[in-house]
């Protein structure tokens, strides 16, 4: 059976927040809501000094590319429609069985 990797970058500007405690507060329940509604794996990965920017990263795996795709997908809409949130840019990414990859064994 194969398995597919799917990630999605999203870069966030927040709205009205002056400090990083202010930001935790906001990131937070999204990343919480992403876990829930989707159960994938999600966290705040980049912009972890600035108050105003988060990237939040997101990551699934599946049997079928498809679903990959349209979970991440959803999970982009669900920020996207985040009022106190400006999505800047989503990327995406599918590795899949047929991608050159370095297997290793532990």
């Amino acid at each position: 059976m194969p398995v597919y990797v799917g990630s999605l970058e999203l870069d966030v500007l927040l709205g009205d927040v002056r400090s990083l405690k202010q930001k935790r507060s906001a990131v937070r329940p999204v990343i919480a809501e992403l876990r829930r509604k989707f159960e994938v794996s999600v966290a705040e990965a980049g912009h972890l000094d600035l108050h105003r920017r988060a990237l939040i990263g997101v990551a699934v795996v599946a049997a079928d590319a498809e679903h990959v795709r349209d979970v991440l997908n959803a999970c982009e809409r669900l920020v996207a429609g985040r009022p106190e949130l400006d999505l800047l840019t989503a990327r995406h990414r599918l590795i899949g069985p047929e991608d050159e990859s370095e297997e290793f064994l532990v």
